[in-house]
């Protein structure tokens, strides 16, 4: 039987907070599976809003969800979730369900090695997350550390967690001790 996935467990935060109707966000877009579970529990009255540097991390969410949820809004930007605070609707903030966060890189891409997420970005992105949650939201972060950089964006992330204002949010760690290079799950309940 066995413990479930930290993505199934992202998913099942995700899934007790958001309602039908709701806006919620794809921080990494990736190859669209945070996507298109959005996009499914939003409905078509919800909207997912989602960032990707890499127009066929977009493409592949596109076509995922069109697949899945078809009648979900969906809103996609090429740009760095860093500007999301920029890019996104004002009128979101405060009122965001679900923030999903999966660092590293995509899947399957020629580039897996060069293009990846960076600590610099991520911490504004999480910053930034925290401002649209609205209160009992949640902000998944599904953290890689087996690729060059992804150790040193596990430590800045898990020190933005620790640092964080019992106020701010709750942060919860899910993990397998015995296996330390395997992903794991960083996710804040705001407050």
């Amino acid at each position: 039987m066995g413990f479930p996935s930290v993505l199934t467990m992202a998913h099942r935060l995700a899934a007790d907070r958001i309602r039908p109707g709701d806006a919620v966000i794809d921080a990494t877009v990736g190859n669209g599976v945070d996507t298109a579970f959005l996009a499914k529990a939003v409905g078509p009255k919800g909207v997912v809003y989602g960032f990707d540097i890499q127009q066929a991390a977009l493409d592949a969410a596109r076509a995922r969800v069109a697949a899945e949820a078809p009648e979900t809004r969906l809103e996609l930007f090429l740009a760095s979730h860093h500007r999301m605070a920029e890019l996104l609707p004002a009128r979101l903030m405060g009122r965001v369900s679900a923030v999903m966060f999966n660092l590293g890189y995509l899947p399957g891409a020629d580039d897996v090695r060069t293009v990846v997420t960076r600590p610099e970005t991520t911490l504004a992105a999480l910053d930034a997350s925290l401002a649209f949650l609205r209160p009992g939201g949640v902000l998944t972060v599904v953290v890689y550390t087996g690729h060059e950089g992804g150790r040193e964006e596990g430590e800045a992330v898990d020190a933005w967690a620790r640092a964080l204002p019992a106020s701010a949010g709750q942060a919860v760690l899910y993990r397998m001790p015995q296996l330390p290079q395997a992903p794991y799950l960083i996710a804040v309940e705001r407050k």
